[in-house]
């Protein structure tokens, strides 16, 4: 099938831009709503602010749910230190020498922004030596530098900033000419924009579907409860996340990856027969993948109760939680497999 790769880098290049780390995630899901309005695409708000799209298939008995993410990495202001600098707390699992050097900006509770850089206490190896080069990098030994004249916890607390607000990473986006795609967050952005195109592209091609088929846009999934409520005639939940090429791995950046097993366990043996099936029979480029320390929105659905078959399926993603890349043939790859099994009986 040929897809619209301008409108698809649209999509995540705007998606991109929006900063929406775990727990502050309204504006990012204001823009969703706008893109999913001016689709006519039909829509509800779950109180935890998720956003489940449904399109209504023959048989609307068994229902089939898709999931992505919004809500990304980030940080929130643990304190501020004597110096002027801000302790901060993790959101989300990374290694804080991914964020050391980084850009970044601080959203107050009363909507004012600032910038700063996340350095460790002791940036200098002109200062520090051998201390600087081995300090270790925990949040206890990172702060944030703001890019005010401050020098005081009172000159700070004169901003307005305060604990508790959030510290939203650059994301240093780069769309190469040779199709790769450099940011942060395409864990889980990029699954976000595949699923607004599948929305798209089912809507203006007026697809009948098999299954009422319902699109869940999740803003908890880092902190593991995103998909504790699903559409309760859901049967088959497919959490669309990412793949993580690396040492000794068998996914791609340039396939989709569908997961076998990851830190919850074995994904459903019969769906992932069903998925593999589909990309053999449309030529569609794919991996077949473990990952030793994942989870994903399938996996918070089963462990809330959902009596459901789950499966996971995502582009392949380097250097997850960090400075992340993939490839356009990866996203594509990944629309073509979601389109197919929307379609499928």
């Amino acid at each position: 099938m040929n897809y619209n790769e301008e409108k698809i880098k649209y999509y995540l290049k705007n998606i991109l831009s929006i900063s929406s780390p775990t727990g502050y995630t309204n504006k990012i899901m204001d823009y969703i709503k706008e893109e999913l309005h001016m689709l006519n695409a039909y829509y509800v708000t779950t109180n935890k602010g998720a956003v489940v799209v449904t399109i209504k298939g023959k048989n609307d008995n068994y229902q089939r749910t898709l999931s992505a993410h919004v809500d990304t990495l980030g940080a929130m202001v643990k304190g501020i230190n004597s110096t002027g600098t801000l302790a901060l707390t993790p959101l989300g699992g990374f290694m804080m020498n991914s964020i050391e050097g980084e850009n970044c900006t601080i959203e107050t509770i009363e909507g004012k922004t600032f910038t700063g850089t996340i350095q460790t206490q002791k940036p200098s190896v002109h200062i520090s030596g051998d201390d600087a080069r081995g300090l270790k990098r925990t949040p206890e030994n990172m702060e944030v530098v703001l890019d005010e004249k401050v020098s005081s916890k009172e000159d700070v607390e004169k901003l307005g900033i305060d604990v508790g607000d959030f510290i939203c990473f650059d994301t240093r986006t780069r769309f190469t000419e040779k199709g790769f795609i450099k940011t942060r967050h395409l864990d889980d952005k990029a699954s976000v924009a595949i699923l607004l195109y599948t929305i798209k592209y089912l809507i203006e091609n007026n697809i009948e579907l098999p299954y009422t088929t319902n699109f869940f846009i999740s803003n908890y999934e880092e902190v593991g409860h995103g998909a504790c409520y699903i559409p309760e005639r859901t049967k088959e939940f497919v959490s669309v996340d990412m793949g993580a090429p690396g040492l000794d791995q068998n996914s791609s950046e340039y396939s989709v990856c569908i997961c076998a097993k990851d830190s919850s366990g074995p994904y459903d043996l019969d769906l992932r027969k069903k998925l593999t099936h589909l990309s053999k029979e449309n030529n569609i480029d794919y991996k077949i993948d473990t990952y030793p320390h994942y989870g994903s929105d399938a996996s918070a659905a089963v462990r809330a109760g959902w009596d459901i078959k789950t499966a996971l399926i995502g582009p392949g993603v380097f250097a997850s939680h960090a400075y992340e890349r993939t490839h356009m043939d990866s996203v594509l790859a990944t629309i073509d497999l979601v389109l197919n099994y929307c379609k499928s009986e």
